[in-house]
């Protein structure tokens, strides 16, 4: 018997469905054969943008990060641009240009996929797909009604401080700054 038919869900029981977030209940068969009842939140994912001014080889480029108000936090977050994609069929680089722009008001001539990441796979199935944006120039910024961000151009080094010092605590920019700042620039090529 194969892996797949061994584990996984056995059924769900919708709990709960809102305008982006789905709660079940899952019963679901583990490894060891024995089942278990989980809560399920099942998300459509989000594309996440690092944008950086100049070049790859450069020291100590400039990056654009976003000081966006977070209720769930209880105040404001230093964060990557981000967001959920229109739709299940819209590609993720098509989500990330659009995110950029929407959130920065910056467009990228350059998206180049990083990697993807889990948020919290103890509870839901949430990923989001990391992208380094290159080649801006200005565009237009369209924020959604809910959404309070001012946006702040600062060094990679004072970043990758501030996420030492704890300062930057959002866990995909954290992903996606020492992503950039380890594998990207370190190699001069995304």
């Amino acid at each position: 018997m194969s892996e797949a038919t061994e584990t996984g869900r056995l059924s769900s029981r919708d709990v709960h469905r809102g305008r982006i977030l789905k709660l079940s209940l899952d019963t679901v068969r583990f490894p060891d054969g024995s089942t278990g009842e989980l809560e399920m939140i099942r998300h459509p994912g989000a594309a996440a943008v690092l944008p950086l001014f100049g070049s790859l080889g450069q020291s100590d480029p400039d990056v654009l990060l976003l000081r966006q108000y977070r209720y769930a936090t209880g105040g404001y977050l230093y964060e990557v641009p981000a967001g959920l994609p229109l739709g299940p069929e819209e590609p993720w680089i098509t989500c990330a240009h659009r995110e950029l722009e929407e959130e920065t008001g910056y467009r990228a001539a350059t998206m180049t996929p990083l990697t993807r990441i889990y948020t919290t796979p103890g509870f839901t199935d949430e990923v989001i797909h990391l992208f380094l944006a290159t080649d801006l120039s200005p565009g237009a910024a369209n924020l959604d009604d809910d959404e309070f961000v001012e946006v702040e151009r600062m060094r990679l080094s004072e970043v990758l401080e501030r996420v030492r010092e704890g300062d930057i605590v959002d866990a995909k920019s954290v992903a996606t700054i020492l992503f950039v700042a380890t594998f990207v620039l370190r190699s001069g090529r995304a």
